[in-house]
């Protein structure tokens, strides 16, 4: 189980509580949970609400549903305070914006995470959708499928040996020393996720990934055809992590939704070949003090349902 820690400021009265997170990770871990998720963005613009604000405050921010006043803090500060209370939990840093980056620098601040962590770090990179956020820090919005290669060819060299050159279109460097590296040879994990399989995200699955993090349920073709991918690149889909969720159903825009009904679909993804699951708290509870003990209910009735 995994826990997902961004948008739960309707436990905070708005506010974003990091101490909070740090304490609600702390909590997770002791019940049990394997993981917790820091999404981000750097700044939000008009467009952050474009397709109209979501109903109910605890559902989970989509493109073009969220005031743009949402708490959005650095995840990766946060997580690095999270490693510093925890020693077994996984730290998944989903939605890094890597085209905001430089590459080397994105590398850096991974690979150190990475080490603080003795190896706990899961890294979600995306291109995201907010043409906004790209115009404020200046990064071409069209060319942020290419930006993301790139980043992600640079990042396998800065793991590598040093020194390292790259003679891309956007990131030229030549003969440069990366040290440290990340805590594993190959670098943190990685996994990609979205709302459909276009070609670019199978090709980065299939030469990076180490998880699948769909948006929403895959369709069986989807599967198959990542399956028949990583078959001709001499890769195994069972090799690939497979992460589903937890879909909450609000009754209104004021009142929380049901854990129970939230949980059920657990069976038949394990069935799927999904084995990780993300359930975001405040969709469930109202209470910031009762974090623990959600946890521990949520992962007492999971063993139930999945007992053999």
């Amino acid at each position: 189980m995994l826990l997902v820690l961004s948008e739960n400021w309707t436990l905070t009265g708005g506010r974003a509580d990091l101490p909070a997170a740090v304490r609600w990770a702390r909590e997770a871990e002791d019940a049990g949970f394997d993981a917790i998720m820091v999404s981000e963005h750097v700044v939000l613009g008009p467009d952050s609400g474009a397709a109209g604000v979501m109903g109910n405050p605890r559902d989970y921010a989509l493109p073009g549903n969220q005031d743009p006043g949402t708490p959005w803090p650095n995840s990766l500060l946060l997580l690095a305070s999270i490693a510093s209370v925890t020693s077994r939990l996984r730290l998944a840093a989903a939605a890094v914006v890597a085209p905001l980056r430089h590459p080397l620098l994105l590398a850096r601040e991974l690979g150190t995470l990475d080490l603080l962590s003795e190896g706990r770090l899961v890294v979600q990179p995306t291109v995201s959708w907010s043409r906004d956020e790209y115009a404020a820090l200046g990064v071409p919005f069209g060319r942020r499928g290419r930006l993301l290669d790139e980043h992600l060819e640079v990042w396998a060299k800065a793991w590598g040996p040093s020194p390292i050159s790259h003679d891309g279109e956007h990131y030229p460097f030549r003969d440069v020393y990366f040290e440290p590296k990340a805590y594993r040879p190959d670098g943190p994990r990685l996994w990609f996720g979205g709302q459909d399989l276009h070609g670019p995200l199978l090709q980065r699955l299939v030469r990076y990934g180490h998880g699948f993090h769909p948006l929403g349920r895959p369709a069986p073709e989807d599967v198959r055809k990542l399956g028949n991918a990583m078959t001709e690149a001499g890769r195994d889909l069972a090799d690939l992590e497979l992460i589903g969720g937890t879909q909450a159903t609000f009754p209104d825009d004021r009142s929380p939704a049901d854990l129970g009904a939230a949980l059920a679909s657990i069976p038949e993804q394990l069935e799927l070949g999904f084995t990780t699951f993300c359930i975001k708290p405040n969709q469930f509870i109202d209470d910031p003090g009762g974090i623990g003990a959600f946890c521990r209910n949520v992962m007492g009735r999971v063993e139930k349902m999945t007992a053999p």
